[in-house]
């Protein structure tokens, strides 16, 4: 597994957590990363996505002004900062690399996933 996600949890509405991915191999400094959840019953949906040198954010309208995303490019790291937690936001979230090095929110275009951790916001 080339991409771990990690940060998951019960936490209780208006909480925080904050999720970590990490490319151990290296593989996709010059990729974007983007952050997708999956509910249950639910198609796995766009969070955030952050490009390779950071400079470029993009945020799904459901978590605007709640997550943020960000680069650590020395530790290999993209983190997931979510503020203000609903239950709304439950779900298995997932990291994955995007083809090239913006990224986007069409889930389609990402190449490489890590197994997802679990985010439970109980109410």
């Amino acid at each position: 597994v080339q991409l771990q996600a990690s940060g998951g949890g019960l936490v209780q509405a208006g909480g925080s957590l904050r999720l970590s991915c990490a490319d151990s191999k290296r593989t996709f400094s010059n990729n974007g990363v983007g952050w997708f959840r999956q509910a249950p019953g639910k198609e796995r949906e766009f969070v955030a996505v952050i490009s390779w040198n950071g400079g470029n954010t993009l945020y799904a309208d459901s978590v605007k002004g709640r997550f943020t995303i960000s680069r650590d490019r020395a530790r290999n790291t993209v983190y997931l900062q979510m503020n203000s937690l609903k239950p709304e936001d439950t779900a298995v979230y997932y990291c994955s690399a995007h083809r090239g090095p913006i990224g986007s929110s069409r889930l389609n275009e990402y190449r490489y996933w890590g197994q997802g951790t679990l985010v439970t916001v109980s109410s």
